[in-house]
């Protein structure tokens, strides 16, 4: 129960970054203010599925079995804070949240699974500065930097594109199928990164 908690406020964290980055005109200046939901993670140690992937050969069987759930707070959190912001006058930015979605949705599958790779990729080189950095301003810069590259590269987040459908009303099965794809891209982009950094050690 603890853990879903957990998953479920880290979705919370990350769909207030993307409730930022949909507020604001300026894409750079969005993608720099998302930073505040990984910042709210790593800062309250809360369960990001997307962080939690990359430590998952680091871990037991145990670890790996509390990723589905992980998942699955990360889901529901993202909801609430769609869901909270659909009852305020912030709503209609539920019109660029569907803007984005249909690029998703019309991308192809192949596409959307290797920009899940590549967005773990950047989501390991954040959070693994935040880990193991040693002075604390490059703490907090790997975390600025592997969030605003990651949306500015236009790559792919599992838990923030959840928030986006939520937000723009727009789950089909299509939309479930994109997701699912883009959580294994995660998935793998999660594990090629902290691998193959093994074999430099």
């Amino acid at each position: 129960m603890k853990t879903f908690v957990s998953a479920v406020l880290a979705g919370i964290s990350v769909g207030l970054g993307g409730l930022v980055f949909l507020s604001v005109e300026d894409r750079v200046v969005g993608a720099a203010l998302f930073t505040i939901g990984l910042f709210v993670v790593c800062t309250f140690g809360l369960h990001l599925f997307t962080g939690k992937l990359c430590y998952l050969f680091e871990h037991d069987r145990a670890y790996a079995l509390a990723l589905p759930l992980i998942w699955l707070g990360n889901l529901c959190g993202t909801g609430i804070t769609a869901g909270l912001a659909h009852l305020t006058r912030i709503a209609p930015i539920a019109e660029r949240a569907a803007a984005l979605c249909q690029i998703k949705t019309g991308d192809s599958l192949l596409s959307l699974f290797f920009l899940g790779v590549l967005c773990n990729i950047f989501i390991y080189i954040a959070v693994e500065g935040y880990r193991s950095n040693p002075h604390e301003l490059g703490k907090y810069l790997s975390l600025f930097f592997g969030v605003m590259v990651f949306i500015l590269a236009g790559t792919e987040h599992c838990v923030a594109d959840m928030f986006y459908f939520w937000m723009a009303g727009a789950w089909s099965g299509r939309a479930i199928l994109c997701v699912l794809v883009i959580t294994l891209g995660n998935f793998c982009g999660g594990q090629l990164f902290p691998l193959l950094r093994r074999l430099t050690r």
